[in-house]
């Protein structure tokens, strides 16, 4: 019998808290899965340890890589040898408590006509902080982690087991795994960052919801295995929100948004100006929609059934809620996220 959930957990240079990841996901409540550790050619000790953690334990099986494939194609790599019913993907740097799969399970069953579950992050060095409450888009084109707690505590104080967000983080994430395959997975030119949101989008785009769950709970280290605020980081995911919302914003959207998603990248460019990342910047939003062309023709394979009305209520039209998460990440350390620190 095929196990009911694969776990697909995508390393490169992750150091110990691998370990730590792997012991956790051994200590699951719910016993019936399987768990893919695909390795990205780490230099580091992380995977041999891992291995060695691992040994006698069937129910685990590593993934090497002879290259950094990045985060998209790893989980893509790890999701075409996946024989589960569902599809978690699990950072190495996350950290689920024992009923994670358990919890994520229940509102699975609970809601069988949702797609995708959202895993609610809690900050590992102050685990009563809350690092992640689901993804949000602001429909000018610019995603991020919600990291305020207003909605995770709304949901408690009424009794609600899970609530709507845009997208999962793929951080910690549940997906149907018939309906992540017939959305070809994570897009893997995207390599990482917003490439979940992306998915999400495309997922919503054919009729499928999100659900954040409100007792399905990691500690995420965050900053420890993505880069944090990195050129690298802010790199790919400037690119990628253009690719983003071009792929995948509806095109009456397109025709009125466009003017905002501008004006948007004009406020990044200008601020990257004032950290000393302009060349960075400038590069990233050249590349954006130099690549456009290829983005285009992704946008074909995924017709859009969903109705307008209902993707625009999916949407964050608040530039409040956005700057406002701006502001507070300026307050607070650089945190790790497949969502880059915009």
């Amino acid at each position: 019998m095929p196990p009911f959930v694969s776990i697909i957990i995508v390393n490169f240079n992750a150091g110990t808290h691998l370990q730590r990841c792997v012991e956790a996901v051994k200590q699951q409540s719910h016993k019936d899965f399987e768990a893919i550790i695909v390795d990205n050619a780490s230099t580091d000790d992380s995977v041999a340890e891992a291995i060695l953690q691992i040994a006698g334990d069937a129910r685990f099986r590593v993934l090497k890589m002879s290259e950094n494939l990045g985060f998209s194609a790893g989980n893509n790599r790890g999701a075409a040898i996946a024989s589960g019913h569902w599809i978690a993907t699990l950072n190495p740097d996350a950290f689920p408590e024992e009923n994670w799969l358990e919890e994520l399970l229940a509102a699975a069953n609970y809601a069988p006509d949702v797609a995708m579950f959202g895993s609610m992050q809690f900050d590992t060095a102050a685990p009563s902080a809350l690092d992640g409450a689901g993804d949000r888009y602001f429909a000018a084109g610019a995603p991020w982690r919600d990291q305020s707690s207003a909605r995770y505590d709304a949901a408690r104080q009424a009794g609600a087991e899970m609530y709507e967000t845009f997208s999962p983080c793929a951080a910690a994430a549940l997906y149907r795994a018939k309906e992540f395959h017939e959305a070809e997975g994570f897009d893997e030119s995207f390599f990482c960052f917003v490439e979940d949101v992306d998915l999400g989008f495309r997922l919503r785009r054919s009729g499928h919801r999100c659900r954040q769950v409100v007792s399905a709970k990691v500690l995420h280290v965050g900053g420890g295995a993505g880069g944090g605020a990195s050129e690298f980081a802010r790199y790919h995911g400037t690119r990628n929100l253009i690719w983003c919302f071009f792929k995948n914003m509806p095109l009456p959207l397109i025709v009125i948004l466009g003017p905002a998603h501008l004006l948007l990248l004009l406020t990044l460019i200008l601020k990257a100006i004032s950290r000393g990342q302009g060349s960075m910047i400038l590069r990233a939003v050249y590349d954006g929609f130099s690549g456009l062309g290829h983005i285009w023709k992704a946008r074909r394979r995924t017709p859009q059934t969903e109705s307008l009305s209902n993707i625009m209520a999916a949407l964050d039209w608040s530039p409040v809620n956005y700057f406002r998460h701006r502001y507070r990440k300026n307050l607070v350390r650089p945190q790790s996220s497949s969502n880059a620190p915009l």
